[in-house]
Parts: structure tokens; C-alpha cells; sequence
């Protein structure tokens, strides 16, 4: 019988579909990936239908939705049901696996070895955060180790450089923006300082008296790039161990950022578009068609049911997402366009998404004072710009109703709540103001950042 593939799979932190260049961003941010996309299938709309990153991995390395894994917050410590992850499915399989800075996640589990670097904040004398090379100094022995084995391996690798702090180090800090950071006549930034739950945060990497966001976004692009640079490094050492015909490698992410969208503020909270939409690129040489784009939509959910078909695997579980090899192979599959979205960490909200229409419906007030309503057209205002629900109550009422009766039918298939609605922000109840809630968050510095992400 032959080795079953090995597969590596690029976890990449907060990284927006529309800022690679792969998916034709204006600045060349991902090249690197790009030619190696070449080699394989990319997806152009992947949904993150649960976020932040909790959830967003959650879905993606069990091939289930939040009812069927139970997670829908950043703080839950475990997978509250019992379904086995992508690392433990293929133990059963004879696998060998190595997860690289993911300890402690939820769907971090199962792995018969971990990996940690240096992933935060500046940590060198240039006072930038060499997040992607201190991972390669990692990874790049352990692929000596894998590939010297005669058990197929799996190695996840999760990248942190889109996330903040973005402080790529030279010589990409300063690519993608030359124009003046401290412009006195320029108050952009002002919003962002003044925003008492994050702007002590942003203020302790951003340099002192920036007052244009667009440098800060174009630090946001230098990360990308950098780390786009490190994983290059890593596709020739796969390369040179002669592992490309043996391996799958997948590029993905667990969501998107918002950066000065929406007045989210350089994160990855709010259900726009920004922050549901994206990369998901699978390569394998000579078993995998080449240079395909699919604009089907597809989710989380979908990925491990896709790798277990792609792989003759039939590990015995009814997933919620479903295989997207027809795709692949050119056939046809039933469009999944109507999608449940999800959100609680900053803030407690679900959604309904179509290709034209979304809703956003808060369960508790949020710390940003949005409405508890919201409603986009998709085909008019792509940028999610104009909240149009007041405009269009019967849209609103399709919208929640499809909403409803969907959460009442995976409670009944499930047997269990949905997790949205017993998963609180606060005390186990929800807050009663927005002004409660903005007064009760706060991120200090970088170090309360790291704290916070720990615990």
C-alpha cells in the first residue's frame, strides 16, 4: 500500500483575503505564495463563518459548524462536544503530527508534538517582531525530522505576522508606505487613540504622534509581505527534502482583520467582509489540477471533509461541511450561498449572509454603540457603508426568519443550544448598555495583549 500524503497546513493569523496580491491587491504582498499557488486550486471565497480565532479553527480542522463543535468564543478552553479534530483524525490513519505555536487552543489538541517561538511583540534590537523567522528556526529542523520518517506526518503551522503588533522588520517595514505618518493637519488616528478599550494598546506599537492610518495599514502590509518571504523559505526547504509530490500543502486562514474599517480598529471583530473573507489555496503536485481559480462559496467547515476525499480517507464521521473535490475535478455541487455567521468575543452577534444581503443581529449591546440591527446590500455597497435595515423591514424579516429557523433546526439535529446564545460576554449575562460594555474592556500595552491571549 502507498504512504499516505503528509500534509502541511499554513494557519495565517488575521490575514485579509484583499490584501494578497494573490487575490489582486494592489501592492505585491504575497508573491511567494502566489507562484506556488500556481501548482494548485484557489478558492476565491472562503467564508470564516465563526470568528474570531477560537471558532475559526475550531470549524476549520474539524469539518463542522459551530453547533456541531459548540464553539463560538475566543475564551473557550476546549471543544465542549465530542469531535475529534483534524490531528486525531488521522492518528487513527497512522499519522505522525507536530503543531507549531498553537498549544493551549481549543482545536489544538491531539498533536504528538509542540512547537513555540517567539510570536508577539518586538523581540530583537531593531525593535520590530521577527515572528516569521523565529518560527523558520523552528520549523525548518523539524522538516529534517518529518521527512526522515516512514510515517506520513502532519504539521500545522500557525503564523502570527498580520496579527497585531504588525512590525514587520526591515527591509519591508517601510515598502508599502512613503507619505508622511505625522501630518499635524491629518486626525485620522485621533479616533483610534481615543477609543478607550484599544487605543492605549495601538499606541504602544504605533509610533508616537502617527496621525494617518494609512501607515499603520501599510505596516499591515509589510507583515504579509515579510511573512510571505519566511514561508518561502519553507516551500524550498520541501522542495530540497524532496517531499513536494508526497505533500499537501494548504494556505488558510482563521479570519480576516478589519484594520480602520468599520471603526473596528486594526482587529478582527465585526461580521464584515473583511474579516469573513478568506484565503484558502491547496497545492499538490501531480494530484491536484493547476492554476485553477473556484468562486463557489465555501466555508471552514468544508476543509476537512475535502482532505478526507481528497485523500481516500473515510474516517466514519458525519461532518457538517461537505467535500469540495467535485469542484475541483469540474463538476458541479450545489451552491451553499446562504450562510450562518457568528461572532463573541468583543462582541455577541449572529448573522444571516447571502451573495446580496446581510444581517447582523446583536444579542447584547456592543462596546462600539452599533445599532442591534444591521442590514447591507452586498450588491450596492460592497464596503458594507450603509446600514439600510430601517429602509427595508421586510428584508430584515426574510433574513431573520431564514436566521431562525435555521438555528431551530441545527438545535433540533444537535440536541444542543446554539452556542451563540449561552455564550455571554460578561458574568454569564449579557451587558445592559453599550456604555457598560466599552467601559468595561481595556487592552493596555503589547505585554496585556500576550497576557490576555493566554488566558
Amino acid at each position: 500500500m502507498a504512504k499516505k500524503p503528509n500534509i502541511i497546513l499554513f494557519g495565517m493569523e488575521s490575514l485579509r483575503r484583499d490584501h494578497m496580491s494573490h487575490y489582486g491587491y494592489k501592492h505585491m504582498t504575497t508573491p511567494h505564495i502566489t507562484d506556488y499557488a500556481r501548482g494548485g486550486v484557489t478558492f476565491n471565497n472562503l467564508i470564516s463563518a465563526h470568528i474570531p480565532t477560537t471558532p475559526g479553527y475550531a470549524s476549520m480542522l474539524t469539518g463542522m459548524d459551530c453547533f456541531g463543535d459548540g464553539v463560538v468564543a475566543l475564551n473557550q478552553k476546549e471543544i465542549p462536544v465530542d469531535t475529534p479534530v483534524l490531528a486525531e483524525i488521522l492518528r487513527r490513519e497512522g499519522y505522525t503530527s507536530t503543531c507549531v505555536g498553537f498549544e493551549g487552543n481549543a482545536a489544538g489538541v491531539g498533536y504528538d508534538k509542540y512547537l513555540n517561538f517567539q510570536g508577539w511583540g518586538p523581540d530583537h534590537e531593531d525593535g520590530r517582531a521577527h515572528k516569521s523567522e523565529n518560527m523558520n528556526e523552528v520549523i525548518l529542523p523539524e522538516l529534517d525530522r518529518l521527512a526522515a520518517q516512514d510515517q506520513p506526518f502532519f504539521l500545522f503551522l500557525r503564523h502570527m505576522d498580520p496579527h497585531s503588533p504588525y512590525l514587520a522588520p526591515a527591509p519591508f517595514q517601510d515598502m508599502f508606505f512613503q507619505g508622511d505618518a505625522f501630518d499635524p493637519s491629518d486626525d485620522r488616528m485621533q479616533k483610534v487613540y481615543d477609543f478607550k478599550p484599544f487605543g492605549d494598546y495601538i499606541g504602544s506599537w504605533v509610533p508616537k504622534g502617527c496621525t494617518n492610518p494609512d501607515y499603520v495599514i501599510g505596516q499591515y502590509d509589510a507583515a504579509i509581505a515579510y511573512m510571505d518571504a519566511c514561508i518561502k523559505v519553507v516551500l524550498e526547504k520541501i522542495r530540497a527534502l524532496g517531499l513536494e509530490e508526497d505533500t499537501i500543502i494548504i494556505f488558510n486562514a482563521d479570519h480576516g482583520e478589519t484594520l480602520y474599517d468599520h471603526d473596528c480598529y486594526f482587529d478582527h471583530h465585526g461580521m464584515y467582509d473583511p474579516t469573513l473573507i478568506v484565503p484558502f489555496i491547496m497545492c499538490w503536485k501531480g494530484h491536484l489540477p493547476e492554476g485553477i481559480r473556484i468562486d463557489d462559496y465555501c466555508q471552514h467547515k468544508d476543509l476537512v471533509p475535502t482532505l478526507m476525499e481528497l485523500m481516500g480517507i473515510d474516517p466514519g464521521i458525519k461532518f457538517d461541511g461537505r467535500s469540495l473535490m467535485p469542484l475541483i475535478r469540474g463538476e458541479k455541487l450545489e451552491a451553499e450561498e446562504e450562510i450562518y455567521i457568528t461572532e463573541c468575543t468583543w462582541m455577541r452577534k449572529h448573522g444571516w449572509r447571502t451573495p446580496e444581503w446581510k444581517l447582523i443581529v446583536s444579542l447584547e449591546p456592543d462596546f462600539h454603540f452599533k445599532p442591534m440591527v444591521e442590514l447591507y446590500n452586498l450588491y450596492k455597497d460592497p464596503l458594507e457603508l450603509n446600514n439600510v435595515a430601517e429602509e427595508n423591514p421586510e428584508v430584515v424579516e426574510m433574513l431573520r426568519t431564514r436566521l431562525e429557523n435555521h438555528v431551530a433546526k441545527r438545535e433540533a439535529e444537535t440536541g444542543r443550544p446554539a452556542p451563540i446564545k449561552t455564550n455571554f460576554l460578561m458574568n454569564n449575562r449579557p451587558f445592559v448598555s453599550s456604555q457598560e460594555d466599552y467601559d468595561s474592556k481595556y487592552i493596555g500595552g503589547i505585554e496585556d495583549a500576550v497576557k490576555l491571549q493566554k488566558k
